[in-house]
């Protein structure tokens, strides 16, 4: 099994202590409920990275707070986005790295400030996807790609990739029944077919596949990557379908092929396995890794997720990727809300789960030298996102705990360490 090696601030602290470079003291970012704004304590987290400066995460200690170094400027930053800091003394840091040796929490050294990507097309709107409108509210920079860019190879030039809420098996979201007669769905229509004809090929679908593969290599070389809503099962459905049809003739005026679901190759997803696809285009749904209508029938007041609680010492990836200030976050839906857990393959560990049922909200794996974080639903503070509703306003929502799963991607890169092999 492959494991990820990481350095730890207790160490590094304790000898900075020693010699007397912290004696001074630090600069501590409480992530509890005593923080003014947890989403933009993540940029200004990122902000000290791209100045050149380390940032100690300190999971599980009073939210996974962060430990900044008391720098000319770092507090009125903090001021300025109206983040709570709390300046802190030599003894102060000995006295919380004493309590963090002795419990389940960790101290993570974060070194550098990710290079981050945003694959999504040319006619997204603002408010169409939820890690657009985080990076944007945390003041966090961010590159726009779509696929020409990633069929050129240009993912190599960025630690973290997000998937815009996208079909990648070349439905055009499936929004067919509801919408195909819309203006906005033809002029959709038309525009991907001519990136995918401009890029050579002769149907979106194809490119879509492609462009799928090429992803799945850019994770495989050590690539992180994190999605949301229809990007989650769609990637998946794609790149299991390479050499094989799945699309109905309304979509690309063809047939699928046939016996095409029985011709389905999992091991070339990420995350899933065994799944049955959907392919009347009347249906709104790709597959039955998606649990949308039981979250549907369990309805917006009943509709939670609880986040598992790990070992931050022998498992602290997923220990990054689910710090909060509480352990149960409000579900929010959308085209893929949640995930099947009997078509999860074996070794993706399950962070977020519908207590009591069949249903995963949350997961994350390794791929080659990379790894995947899959998070169902569509934007954390807008419970049932429909085509033409009106953007969030994250100044609403500064602590909103769904908001920061996407935020503790974000920071995730920065500790990655060289891998060894156990």
């Amino acid at each position: 099994m492959r494991r990820t090696k990481f350095i730890t601030g207790i160490t590094l602290l304790a000898v900075m202590l020693c010699c007397g470079r912290a004696a001074h003291g630090a600069v501590l970012v409480p992530m509890d409920l005593s923080q003014t704004n947890h989403l933009k304590a993540y940029g200004l987290a990122f902000h000290v990275l791209g100045q050149g400066e380390n940032v100690r995460w300190l999971l599980n200690y009073r939210g996974g707070s962060f430990l900044l170094p008391d720098r000319p400027g770092i507090t009125l930053e903090a001021q300025a986005r109206n983040v709570r800091v709390e300046r802190i003394t030599g003894p102060d840091i000995s006295r919380i790295l004493a309590g963090i040796e002795q419990g389940n929490m960790e101290v993570i050294l974060l070194e550098k400030a990710p290079k981050v990507a945003i694959y999504a097309p040319p006619n997204k709107q603002p408010w169409d996807d939820a890690v657009m409108m985080a990076l944007d509210y945390a003041d966090i920079p961010y590159t726009i790609v779509y696929d020409a860019e990633v069929l050129r190879g240009e993912l190599g030039r960025f630690d973290w990739l997000h998937l815009h809420h996208e079909d990648f098996t070349g439905q055009y979201g499936k929004f067919y029944a509801g919408y195909r007669n819309v203006e906005w769905y033809i002029k959709q229509q038309i525009l991907f077919e001519k990136i995918a004809a401009a890029l050579g090929f002769s149907k979106v679908s194809d490119e879509k596949k492609a462009v799928a593969a090429a992803i799945r290599e850019y994770v495989r070389a050590g690539g992180f990557l994190f999605a949301m809503c229809s990007a989650c099962d769609t990637i998946d459905i794609a790149l299991a379908a390479r050499g094989t049809d799945i699309v109905p003739r309304e979509f690309d005026h063809d047939g699928v092929t046939p016996k095409c679901r029985e011709r389905l190759d999992f091991s070339r997803c990420f995350a899933f396995e065994n799944f049955r696809l959907i392919l009347d285009p009347l249906v709104y749904e790709f597959s039955d890794i998606d649990m949308t209508a039981a979250a549907a029938k369990r309805g917006e007041e009943r509709d939670y997720f609880r986040l598992f609680e790990f070992s931050a010492k022998y498992d602290p990836v997923p220990t990054m990727l689910v710090q909060n200030h509480v352990s149960v976050v409000k579900g929010f839906m959308g085209q893929t809300t949640s995930f099947r857990r009997s078509l999860l393959k074996k070794k993706v560990i399950v962070m977020g789960e519908v207590v009591g049922a069949d249903e995963i909200r949350y997961i994350h794996g390794n791929f080659g030298k990379g790894t995947f974080t899959f998070l169902g639903g569509h934007d954390p503070e807008d419970y049932r996102h429909l085509v033409g509703d009106p953007p969030t306003d994250l100044g609403m929502y500064p602590h909103s705990p769904g908001y920061r799963l996407i935020l503790n991607n974000i920071l995730f890169p920065a500790a990655r360490k060289k891998e060894q092999k156990t």
